[in-house]
């Protein structure tokens, strides 16, 4: 009989044995379910140090767990009942890790704060438009390795839902790869060569919703009462009425309100988004132990980081928005626990795409460890159409720093609009009506301001409150579909300037730069998905075109636009990931005379870079003075041209000019 016994916890530095004190009831608990632990080891017939790996990890990270599923939870008659089933349910995830994922967790918790390295460069993509299969895909990562990239995020790629599933963020089956890209034997195999490459392989976590027709959401239209609980389903409009006095629409154009009709059923379901993506009930701890199981499964096929997707929603509670609630931070705190404990190689990454100050509440190393950064995109592209950078500097002074271990994922493209996310304090502070900025960007980057560059649709236009976001890729945004319109050098040269620029700032502002594959080749949007009657009614979908292989052909033309795009940005990834300046977040601004700049120190182990960036089309200067004093020399090496910089005359940029200097 294997007999297990928690071991008294030690002061690594004194050898003294730490008081349980306040931790007693998680430790009690525990010890009760011992004998289910020991049975199961029992079973499967596990080797000693497997189980004392275990129950090591189990020691350290239960009383957190523990106090969150009591805060969650703890009100519940059965919770006794639920919390064993997590306990299994990670056991369970463990006992079914494969031995080089386990290997790679014990590299991970010797070398924490892994994912802040310079290093890392990531590109995410949809694998059917990018290389049809994960078959394919796998036969690219050549690709992946020529153009520099060390993460790889796949778009989400599990079963989904027939016609429109949202850009396949309406899951039908989190075990299931969608057959059209492939088999979960696939993904595993696809998951295990990155690793060969030095690849990190990212992928979705959807926990807020399923799609209609998942096994789950069956059951609750065939009568289940306990899958119907797996939902917000309601008998008339009573409840839905009191809820929508305070939720706002996200989807407004799709339909009004965030409840949906079933005429099956004859109720009401909360669906927040699309009204096929049904909101799961967090309030039933059943919802979070088989959301649990699915999480544990998808991180065993070789997942290095999760994508959190739409985490500011995953709570309800009457009387408010519904949105950024405290149990929503104690869910995904708990999911981050319970990795700790199963999977403690895994890092997770949030989606909020909301105010400011909520998006930073989710990062943690307890929480998310990463979060993309939609500030700094929406205030690179206000910057652009303004050619002014006093509210991105404004945020950068107020906002950029986040809690030890912890990083952003900075962005400028991604398979979602852009949203004009930026603080309405922090424009009036620095001489801006935040309502009719935000009116003006969307006129100019929809084309209909004059002088506008830009060539963006328009996403979820709300009429009754003048709401929109914009869609578009990258170049079209920045220039170059109307420079090619017109079939002028000029403008073309401006547009490839800004493309570089915007890329240089996303490669060296601290955080993991995120390319949206395609615009490495300078992608047009792509007016043809309106062809496609799945498709035809998010306009989001005009810049996600599919991959055009024969654009490596023009590799060695010269004069090729997308050769230039390309090329540039190999070289911009191979010097980050060779400067140690650019690992981390620590990052220092330097006033200039002129608005139209944004200049920085980034600095870490004793290597420091100044970045200085035009953000106009016409020349700017910066004081020689402060350009010294900030990289403490007289003389400097662009990395990225190679010139040599002499502090001796004040420095003149072109347009939209970028320096990453070096002292010599």
């Amino acid at each position: 009989m294997i007999a297990l016994k928690l071991k008294d916890r030690k002061n690594a530095a004194t050898g003294e044995v730490i008081e349980r004190h306040g931790d007693s009831r998680a430790y009690v608990a525990l010890e009760r379910m011992l004998p289910t632990l020991e049975a199961f080891w029992e079973t499967e017939g596990a080797d000693q140090s497997e189980i004392d790996e275990m129950m090591d990890r189990l020691q350290r990270h239960w009383p957190r767990l523990f106090g969150l599923l009591v805060g969650l939870y703890g009100e519940k008659w059965d919770f006794f009942y639920h919390l064993e089933q997590i306990l299994m349910t990670m056991v369970r995830g463990w006992r079914l890790r494969d031995e080089s994922l386990r290997e790679t967790d014990h590299n991970r918790i010797n070398n924490p704060g892994w994912y802040t390295s310079e290093k890392l460069v990531g590109g995410a993509l949809y694998v059917d438009l990018f290389s049809e299969n994960l078959g394919r895909l796998r036969d690219q990562i050549p690709y992946f390795q020529k153009l520099g990239l060390s993460y790889l995020h796949l778009m989400p790629l599990f079963a989904v839902r027939p016609g429109n599933n949202d850009g396949g963020y309406a899951i039908s089956n989190y075990r299931s790869v969608d057959p059209r890209v492939g088999t979960i034997e696939d993904l595993k195999e696809l998951a295990a060569a990155l690793r060969e490459a030095g690849i990190l392989l990212v992928l979705d976590f959807v926990f807020n919703h399923t799609a209609d027709d998942h096994y789950w959401a069956r059951q609750a239209q065939s009568g289940s009462e306990e899958f119907a609980d797996y939902y917000f389903i309601f008998p008339d409009r009573t409840m839905p009425d009191q809820y929508e006095r305070t939720l706002r629409e996200i989807f407004p154009t799709v339909r009004r309100g965030s409840f949906t009709w079933h005429d099956g059923m004859q109720r009401w379901v909360w669906t927040t988004f699309n009204s096929f993506q049904w909101d799961l009930n967090y309030r039933n701890p059943e919802v979070f132990r088989a959301m649990l199981a699915e999480m544990l499964f998808i991180a065993n096929t070789g997942v290095d980081i999760l994508r959190l997707d739409a985490v500011a929603f995953i709570w309800k509670q009457m009387g408010t928005m519904c949105e950024n609630l405290p149990e929503a931070h104690q869910i995904i705190q708990a999911f981050n626990a319970c990795a700790r404990i199963a999977a403690p190689g895994l890092v997770f990454k949030s989606e909020a795409i909301v105010h400011p100050d909520e998006v930073v509440r989710y990062v943690g190393e307890d929480e998310c460890q990463t979060s993309y950064n939609p500030t700094l995109m929406a205030l690179l592209w206000e910057s652009l159409a303004t050619r002014d950078t006093k509210l991105l500097r404004r945020s950068l002074a107020r906002r950029h720093k986040l809690p030890e271990r912890t990083t952003w994922v900075n962005y400028l493209r991604c398979h979602d609009d852009i949203g004009w996310t930026f603080d309405d304090d922090d424009a009036a502070a620095v001489g801006i009506n935040a309502y009719h900025h935000r009116h003006f960007l969307n006129a100019f980057y929809t084309g209909q301001f004059e002088g506008s560059f830009a060539r963006g649709v328009p996403f979820q236009h709300n009429v009754d409150t003048g709401d929109m976001r914009i869609s578009g890729t990258l170049a079209s945004l920045a220039g170059l579909e109307q420079a090619i319109e017109q079939d002028r050098e000029d403008l073309k040269e401006l547009a490839i300037r800004r493309i570089l620029l915007l890329n240089a700032s996303m490669l060296s502002i601290g955080g993991i730069p995120l390319i949206y594959l395609g615009e490495e080749w300078g992608a047009l949007n792509d007016y043809d998905f309106v062809k496609d009657p799945a498709k035809a009614g998010d306009t989001r979908w005009v810049h996600r075109p599919k991959m055009q292989w024969t654009f490596l052909d023009e590799l060695g033309d010269d004069g090729s636009i997308r050769a230039r795009i390309f090329t540039s940005l190999q070289k911009l990834i191979a010097i980050r990931k060779q400067t140690p300046a650019f690992a981390g977040l620590e990052m220092e601004l330097i006033a200039t005379e002129s608005s139209q700049l944004l200049a920085y120190v980034r600095a870490h182990a004793a290597n420091r870079v100044i970045v200085v960036s035009n953000f106009s089309e016409h020349p700017q200067t910066i004081d020689s003075n402060r350009l010294r004093t900030a990289g403490m020399g007289r003389f400097f090496e662009d990395l990225y041209t190679g010139e040599t910089i002499t502090t001796a005359k004040d420095l003149q940029l072109e347009p939209y000019q970028f320096l990453w200097l070096h002292r010599v």
